[in-house]
């Protein structure tokens, strides 16, 4: 196995399995149209993300934009940044590993860092997406140099980065749309009597001497032509400075000094022709060639425009001094201003597209996607996902948010979020250290629960009981708290119809009930779930943490009894 260059550090390696938990919805934040897909969620980012790998959104997001803590040691007013390296790497590996799952095969990630962690972070996310899907890193300005943080510093940080990552290379960016210069295109010819028609390297030559011909200079269309010297480098660079080199250098002995030639069959313009001139007078050796606008320029957009390449230079220090109250909600130190995110999707994402922001702090990220009419995921940890996100996005339904750029967007209000909240740990150990459900889970939450855990989509059946959830069209399960009985299974088995199979998780059951069944598969809760993942619920695995976790290896054990 060839081997690859990867950054190593304590702990590496020794992460937890992750637990799959389902999000639930909480009514009395969800706000304004329920069926937009938009969803805020609360609780740690890195289970979260697990959960929507789990439950379908894996391969659906088209944007990332994500601003971790930069573990540069000073505590912000909503996050403690004071991490040592080995944690903070361990724990954006596991969440990386998550977003490049999400992402579709034409999505990218926008990582946003600084000094302190940006480096390391490079060749992390060199190991994760691989090297060769690095599409560019942009520095933002972002303070000015007489805005210094600390009088006491010896080195001013007014620049941070985005690091920018495809997960495939089918990505095609938005890039910057600029009207195509036509200034240039000025020449106009008009043409008298011809002279002679004559053949030169396979090509019918039309020739005007002079006085049988002229060129007037105006304003630059998409009719004029461009004038070239036929000399240097463009007599090998393209088929008119070859032309040129090979059958009209020295003509003018034989043609005489301002001759025209009309060359049909050449060039990438709109006409079938191109005009050569030889030199002028006595003493002159070169000539010229005039080029129509080229046909891709003239075809790309009927309004004329090009596109530039994409900057990766931004001297954005004013409106992130100015950003402070953007949405009407304060958050010191750790806000980016609107402008930042819209221009990353501007980039990276058009209306309808799935973005997603795994740190969202103030919200910026989904109110900007909203204005912008882009579907959103927003996840947040602290309290401020109900205080700041929550009203912050409100508003921009209501249409009442006039700052950041509602204007330039056009926006005036409409949409709606669901609010979640993830689940607590499915399973918890009782007083004797015996792993059992957590009392926090109702049958309906289990049986989401299960259906998470097994790789099936919980959507139960309003008439048939056992069909809770489905993995393809055709297979199905089934969750109960019961006591499992032979006579139960043999009446589900009568109902089942031809090529249906059924997963069965339950609490207990009579012995020996799927060797009785061939289409039934029947697993035990909480047993079948022990050492698949990690089940604790005094667990954090968010970015606060200041011990790495102690993980210890388990077995799998047998799914069945």
């Amino acid at each position: 196995m060839k081997q690859r260059l990867e950054l190593t550090w304590v702990g590496k390696g020794q992460e937890d399995i992750l637990e799959p938990r389902i999000l639930i919805e909480n009514p009395e934040y969800s706000y304004g149209d329920p069926d937009t897909g938009n969803l805020l969620i609360h609780g740690d980012n890195l289970l979260a993300l697990k959960s929507l790998v789990a439950s379908g959104y894996a391969g659906k997001v088209k944007c990332i934009y994500i601003d971790p803590p930069y573990n540069t040691g000073s505590a912000f007013e909503h996050y403690d940044d004071n991490l040592e390296h080995s944690i903070w790497l361990s724990l954006m590996k596991q969440r990386l590993e998550l977003l490049k799952e999400l992402l579709g095969e034409d999505g990218v990630l926008c990582c946003h860092i600084d000094d302190s962690e940006g480096h390391y972070l490079k060749v992390l996310l060199d190991e994760v997406f691989n090297r060769e899907n690095y599409l560019t890193t942009f520095y933002v300005r972002v303070r000015y140099a007489d805005k210094t943080l600390k009088q006491d510093m010896d080195y001013h940080k007014e620049v941070e980065y985005i690091h920018v990552f495809q997960k495939t290379n089918k990505v095609s960016p938005n890039k910057p749309v600029k009207p195509y210069e036509y200034q240039a295109f000025n020449r106009y010819f008009i043409e008298g009597e011809i002279s002679r028609t004559m053949q030169l390297g396979g090509k019918t030559v039309e020739v005007f001497e002079r006085g049988q011909w002229n060129v007037e200079v105006r304003e630059g269309s998409a009719e004029g032509r461009k004038e070239i010297w036929a000399s240097g480098t463009i007599l090998d660079g393209n088929s008119s400075g070859r032309f040129f080199r090979d059958y009209l250098t020295g003509r003018y002995t034989e043609d005489g000094y301002g001759t025209l030639y009309k060359v049909y069959g050449i060039g990438d313009d709109q006409f079938e022709y191109r005009y050569f001139t030889g030199p002028n007078r006595v003493g002159a050796e070169k000539g010229k060639y005039y080029q129509g606008v080229p046909k891709d320029k003239l075809l790309e957009n009927e309004n004329r425009v090009s596109y530039a390449p994409i900057s990766n230079f931004y001297d954005l220090a004013g409106a992130f001094g100015n950003c402070r109250n953007e949405g009407g909600v304060d958050f010191r130190s750790g806000k980016k201003p609107e402008i930042l995110i819209s221009t990353l999707l501007g980039y990276f994402s058009s209306p309808g597209d799935l973005v997603l922001d795994s740190f969202l702090g103030s919200g910026t990220t989904a109110a900007v996607a909203h204005k912008m009419g882009r579907r959103y995921i927003g996840i947040e940890l602290g309290d401020h996902a109900y205080t700041h996100c929550v009203p912050r996005l409100q508003k921009v339904i209501d249409g009442t948010d006039k700052g950041g750029i509602t204007a330039s967007a056009g926006w005036q209000g409409g949409g709606g979020y669901r609010f979640y909240v993830l689940a607590p740990t499915l399973l918890n150990e009782d007083e004797h250290g015996v792993m059992i459900i957590s009392p926090d889970y109702n049958a309906e939450m289990l049986a989401a629960a299960m259906a998470l855990h097994e790789g099936f989509r919980y959507a139960p059946d309003a008439e048939v009981f056992w069909k809770q959830g489905h993995s393809s069209e055709s297979d199905y399960i089934y969750t109960t708290t019961r006591h499992l009985t032979m006579e139960t299974l043999e009446y589900i088995d009568s109902l089942l119809g031809e090529g249906e199979t059924l997963l069965v998780c339950c609490t207990s059951h009579t012995t020996g009930l799927s060797n009785h069944f061939p289409r039934i598969t029947v697993k035990r809760i909480p047993r079948m779930l022990l050492g698949r993942c990690a089940f604790d619920p005094e667990k954090s695995y968010d970015l606060n943490i200041i011990t790495l976790p102690e993980v210890e290896s388990q077995d799998d054990c047998d799914d069945e009894e």
